[in-house]
């Protein structure tokens, strides 16, 4: 009798434990919905070890990294890791001709020498708590949508106060579901954040743009900070009084590596997916929003590069803003080809038709749910149209930097004008201003910005009818005909906006009459025109559209649960904690093409090109590799592996999020996702997506033994 269930349950495991498993869970669900799958492909630690409101857990050790990425405690003295791109705009602001942390890297070889990092944050999830009940109490069938909604925030409101009070913590309630479910998230955030390592961009961004999104890959994409908190513990400002963070929980670091079949999870902070859009809404971002923008960032990106090769400067200027053009570039570009090649507007339709055929099956249902699909063709026919427009303003004319820095400028000349206004309130916004100007040229190159403007204005011309391209904009270019160049000379040369000196000057001796030399600077002017033509043109409908989308969204949401009653629904992301599970994983990218599940320091080796920047390998490294001096960082094969790719389910937000195995143990360091499976976040292909990850024993290893920072590693629980 026992023989027959033995085998059904390895028969089960196998089948399982082969096949990736989609979805972002949120870590206070997994025992109910994951933890049994979990176990039965290799977890080794239960769901309390990952989230636990009432001991020290995993989710003690990480953090939400600025705005946008993931960190993981390492050590119990505070010590962060993220990816290199992560801390990028911070290694970037600490650069300069003098001391070129790009290049070289930087390496704090005690605490006196960690960097402080004024802006920067990192954030603490203390816990999250389904308030479903709560945020949607009071509001019923018959409420129209800003009677709801106004119910719903006057609720959370209340959820979110008393969450709090008393407390230092910061409480937020986020919609799950598109509103059909709601969870308060109570965090703790720190503001002394120091950067204390960053391998040099040669290794930290190896590969550069060309190798973005792409696999195999061969990225040390990491860099080092540290928390620092008052003598009690607690969050503070900058002071050098401060000391290193003692966290509840850090994560134990293996050297055992990861192996084909492996499980893994992440953990982190995924920003936006929308796995359930109707067919409409993936035809417009594929077909109508994509292809405008990937052309307006390629040509942006061609201008940078050829900057960018002439001059050092230019290249620490721009390197954080041409790695943030590019990376969503890439991605739309590896999106649109997943779509295509997955069929999944096709599939979502088929998906669509069964839906629409259950809805007419029943009276109840059909007047809830039969009205939803083609509602939805409506509003994504005339979404199409405007988001179109839209994509054009912010890819093009949002694209040129001194345009948008110029239309700051208009409440400085809005609040001269207005003589009931105080002087010391223009007095603020002057220093505002003078704090973002001194930000703002730091990191910019004016001829690079012209080249720019000329390149976005002719495309636009060239691609828009003239009745939808603001009237400003068609008035200014009259004179100059087809002549951009010229047209982005003129403005330049006569803008105050485009040169720090004038632009200082002006705030230097600002009088109230000075309102008209911003009101007539051309830059300022097409700016206005560009903003005036949104808020005016495109705004009021759209948002009236995406209210309507909204609501719609809601209830075929809550109509799909219905339709699939044995299907496990995850939410979207939306930049709340999340863990995504799989296993170490190869893959086949076309016919007869097979990447294995990793990759070596002998493909960095192949990849050198000492004439292309983001090709050349550090002199050390070659040393290192010619004396196969890898310690005990060496896999068993006596390679040294780099990264690895898996079948979790991430997305943006992921970059930097911890990999760990069956144990709960760090093995590895999110940082992208392969060119394949970039339609991720619009659908899931279980053949084709594959998280990329930077395995922790490269990391180590360029800590250790190339950068003799071994004092870091040696605060680190590390497990043989």
């Amino acid at each position: 009798m026992k023989r027959p269930a033995i085998f059904l349950f390895v028969f089960l495991f196998t089948l399982r434990a082969a096949y990736p498993v989609e979805g972002m869970w949120l870590p206070l669900l997994l025992e109910q919905l994951n933890e049994p799958e979990m176990k039965s492909m290799g977890m080794r630690i239960s769901a309390e070890d990952i989230y636990s409101i009432n001991k020290s857990s995993l989710k003690d050790a990480i953090l939400l990294f600025g705005r946008g990425c993931t960190a993981e405690i390492i050590s119990d003295e505070g010590l962060i890791l993220t990816n290199h791109h992560c801390g990028y705009g911070q290694i970037q602001r600490h650069s300069s001709l003098e001391n070129d942390y790009l290049t070289t890297g930087f390496w704090a070889m005690d605490r006196a020498q960690e960097l402080p990092n004024p802006g920067l944050s990192v954030t603490l999830l203390i816990r999250m708590e389904d308030v479903t009940r709560r945020a949607l109490e009071g509001v019923s069938p018959d409420m129209n949508e800003a009677a709801r909604e106004e119910k719903i925030r006057a609720n959370i409101s209340a959820i979110e106060k008393e969450a709090v009070e008393g407390t230092h913590y910061n409480a937020r309630v986020r919609p799950f579901y598109y509103g059909n479910e709601y969870y308060l998230f109570v965090t703790e955030t720190y503001n002394d954040v120091r950067l204390v390592g960053a391998p040099p961009s040669n290794i930290g961004k190896f590969g550069g743009d060309t190798d973005n999104w792409m696999w195999p890959r061969h990225t040390g994409d990491f860099s080092l900070f540290r928390i620092y908190v008052n003598k009690n513990n607690e969050p503070a400002d900058y002071s050098p009084d401060n000391v290193p963070y003692r966290p509840k929980s850090h994560l134990p670091i293996s050297l055992k590596g990861a192996e084909k079949g492996d499980f893994t999870f992440v953990f982190g902070y995924p920003g936006t997916t929308q796995e359930y859009l109707p067919s409409f809404a993936v035809e417009m971002i594929t077909g109508h929003e994509n292809p405008p923008a990937i052309r307006l960032r390629g040509k942006r990106l061609d201008i940078f590069d050829n900057f960018m090769n002439q001059s050092d400067l230019v290249r620490i200027q721009y390197s954080a803003k041409h790695a943030g053009v590019a990376n969503y570039w890439k991605k739309m570009i590896g999106e649109n080809r997943g779509i295509k090649r997955l069929d999944a507007i096709h599939k979502k339709q088929l998906l669509e038709q069964g839906f629409m055929q259950w809805a007419a099956a029943s009276p109840e249902r059909n007047e809830k749910y039969g009205r939803i699909l083609p509602e939805f063709e409506t509003i994504y026919n005339r979404l199409t149209e405007l988001s179109a427009d839209e994509t054009y303003l912010i890819e093009g004319a949002l694209g040129i930097e001194a345009l948008r820095f110029a239309y700051a400028f208009g409440r400085l000349a809005e609040t001269a004008r207005d003589k009931d206004k105080a002087a010391d309130e223009t007095d603020k916004i002057i220093a505002q201003l003078k704090q973002a100007a001194e930000g703002f040229f730091k990191n910019y190159h004016a001829p690079v910005d012209q080249r720019v403007f000329a390149a976005m204005m002719q495309d636009w011309f060239a691609h828009q009818e003239t009745d939808r391209i603001p009237a400003g904009l068609v008035k200014a270019s009259i004179p100059y005909g087809t002549d951009y160049e010229k047209w982005a000379s003129d403005v330049f040369s006569r803008s105050i906006f485009a040169d720090e000196t004038a632009t200082m000057a002006l705030l230097d001796g600002f009088k109230n009459r000075h309102a008209r030399r911003i009101e007539n600077d051309p830059l300022y002017l097409l700016a206005r025109d560009v903003y005036q033509h949104y808020f005016d043109h495109l705004q009021p409908e759209m948002e009236k559209l995406y209210a309507r989308r909204d609501s719609l969204q809601r209830i075929y949401m809550l109509g799909l649960m219905e339709y699939q009653p044995n299907r496990r629904f995850y939410p979207d992301a939306n930049s709340t904690l999340r863990v995504s599970y799989g296993q170490v994983d190869d893959y086949y990218p076309r016919d007869a093409v097979h990447y294995r599940h990793y990759t070596t320091l002998e493909g960095i080796i192949e990849k050198e090109d000492p004439e292309i920047y983001d090709y050349v390998v550090e002199p050390r490294l070659k040393e290192l590799y010619r004396q196969r001096d890898y310690g005990r960082y060496a896999a068993p094969d006596g390679t040294m592996r780099i990264a690895f790719i898996a079948s979790n389910h991430t997305t943006g937000g992921n970059s930097g999020s911890p990999v760990l195995n069956a144990y709960g143990h760090l093995i590895g360091v999110n940082f992208d996702r392969n060119w394949e499976g970039t339609m991720s976040d619009l659908m899931y292909d279980p053949d084709q997506c594959r998280n990329i990850s930077l395995d922790i024993r490269y990391c180590l290893f360029i800590i250790d033994k190339m950068a003799g920072a071994g004092h870091l590693v040696q605060e680190m629980t590390i497990i043989e």
